[in-house]
């Protein structure tokens, strides 16, 4: 059993994806946020005793920040904030995104500055421990004063209010925490502000998204390869010296994974290795099987997938470096600051602004988008003779016009990669003041990761959807030789572990048949990395032999 120590400062993508997805992953507080947490506690306690104006401790929130609040009803302020703001609507989270936001609310409460009680913390944990998932709504958060809404129907259950789910089972936030055991709990002054005001939204599900986003990636240069096998490809196009004439990083990793990928491939244009000369790259097959034309280089889909997949690699790489940030920073407002000698401060600030991570997920859902749209041409390339010189049978089947193949398997990652480009719309772009004009800048980017998040779903049958036709296309290649011959046609170290993996799912397709279940058997294999993992782990054993 893994166990993840949350200190407020060292949470990655990769321990808080493991904890919101893996139920046994223990999670603990580090003792020095324990520590921490205490101290800026004592200091609120100490603020609200002195009857000190403190923005949400004393007065009351948003607009409402010139209203002093009695010292008898700072805590009917804080129940109050929670009631009052739960104000979600829409589709539900999945329990995996508020598993997410509870965890990394509990790391940025464990940093110490916020002034909540540990219990209070403790509590919120025991949640995610006992599998109790509040009931979320996913619209309604502007991005800024953090995710309001959607934290508060959080806050609800741990109150005794809301609604949750055990085991799918949606009941009362009340009946929910009597099943497991635990008591409502009454929050003191500052707790209920700490547990509403901040980015978990954005970056819990933000973390889910990039590390899926990073997934995907991977995989869809494993169908681009799968697609260079199918279409005989230039393989001339993935020379790592063309790649360090403009070296941008992950465009030459991209290139260099390729080529690991395609490495003892036979089904390329060209002799094995990829390095001859254009004039030498019809040596290796058959005059009546050579694509119609002379040919020196491929169309762009296939030609500039390094190019085109490492921008987008960068876009994942940028999303990593924003929400891991993010995940171990304050977010809420004011926060408690004690100096070495024990003076204590509390500062009003914008933390809870979501700007750099709405910036973040816009420019990864546009990077994703553009990973559709070249995987679906290379899809379209792969059903049209027209396009990849008559290698193939159209729509990838025999006895066409009776049979249609693989045509509406096109139309639909075509209108997947069409919906995607109306989701590539920023959100970060728009903004809509709220709290009669005191919030009048929000960065919208609960909308920015929900939009990703969708991308992302139609991007994985895209992909799904090409290295699906890949392998039908090698399959009718491999056809067109002799008998004899065919062992002699040899998929890449890479691509074969792929192929054998697809085709446990999916067989070859003689005539038509029902499609939608094989689709979502592959996209399944894209979306739980089975297809990546498998690929990496073949070309790992070849590197160790």
């Amino acid at each position: 059993m893994q166990t993840i120590v949350l200190d407020g400062e060292q949470l990655t993508i990769e321990a808080l994806v493991q904890a919101a997805r893996d139920k046994q992953t223990r999670i603990e507080i580090a003792d020095a946020a324990y520590d921490r947490m205490r101290r800026s506690r004592e200091a609120v306690e100490r603020f609200v005793a002195e009857g000190a104006v403190i923005y949400g401790i004393t007065t009351g929130f948003g607009k409402f920040q010139d209203r002093v609040i009695p010292r008898d009803v700072v805590e009917q302020l804080q129940r109050n904030i929670v009631m009052s703001h739960a104000v979600g609507t829409g589709p539900l989270l999945d329990p995996e995104a508020v598993r997410a936001m509870m965890l990394v609310r509990a790391n940025t409460l464990a940093k110490g500055v916020s002034g909540i009680r540990p219990l209070v913390v403790d509590q919120l944990l025991e949640l995610v421990r006992r599998d109790v998932i509040p009931v979320v709504p996913s619209q309604g958060s502007m991005g800024s004063s953090g995710d309001l809404a959607p934290l508060a129907h959080i806050a609800l259950v741990l109150i005794g209010m809301g609604e949750a789910q055990i085991d799918g089972v949606r009941m009362t936030g009340a009946e929910a925490l009597a099943q497991v055991g635990l008591e409502p709990l009454t929050l003191q002054a500052k707790e209920g502000l700490a547990l509403t005001n901040g980015t978990a939204l954005m970056a819990g599900l933000g973390a889910l998204i990039t590390n899926d986003a990073e997934m995907v990636c991977r995989t869809a240069d494993i169908a681009a390869a799968l697609s260079f096998e199918a279409m005989a490809g230039v393989p001339i196009a993935l020379d790592p010296r063309i790649h360090a004439a403009r070296p941008h990083p992950r465009q030459i990793e991209c290139a260099a994974f390729l080529r690991r990928v395609l490495e003892g491939s036979t089904l390329l244009w060209g002799a094995e290795g990829g390095q001859q000369r254009a004039e030498q790259n019809t040596a290796t097959l058959p005059p009546e099987l050579r694509p119609a034309g002379w040919k020196v280089q491929d169309a762009y889909s296939l030609r500039c997938t390094p190019q085109v997949h490492g921008a987008v690699r960068d876009s994942a790489f940028y999303a990593r470096w924003a929400i891991e940030i993010e995940l171990n920073s304050a977010t809420d407002n004011p926060l408690i600051f004690i100096d070495d000698e024990g003076n204590v401060e509390a500062l009003s600030g914008g933390n809870f602004h979501g700007e750099p991570l709405a910036l973040a997920l816009d420019y990864l859902k546009l990077g994703l988008t553009e990973l559709g749209n070249i995987s679906e041409r290379r899809l379209a390339r792969l059903l049209d003779p027209a396009r990849h010189g008559g290698l193939l049978p159209a729509f990838l089947i025999e006895h066409g016009g009776l049979n249609s193949g693989l045509m509406l398997v096109q139309y639909t990652a075509a209108a997947l990669a069409s919906e995607n480009k109306v989701l590539a719309h920023p959100a970060s772009a728009d903004t809509i003041p709220t709290s009669a004009g005191q919030e009048d800048h929000n960065s919208m980017g609960a909308t920015a990761a929900r939009q990703a998040h969708a991308v992302l779903h139609n991007l994985q049958m895209i992909v799904a959807c090409e290295a699906m036709a890949a392998c039908q296309a090698i399959d009718l290649r491999r056809q067109l030789y002799p008998e004899d011959q065919r062992d002699n046609l040899k998929l890449g170290r890479g691509t074969a572990a792929a192929y054998e993996l697809i085709r446990k799912h999916v067989p070859f397709l003689e005539c038509d048949v029902v499609l939608y279940p094989y689709m979502e058997a592959v996209r399944e294999l894209v979306a739980r990395s089975e297809l990546c993992n498998a690929v990496e782990a073949a070309l790992e054993e070849e590197r160790r032999t």
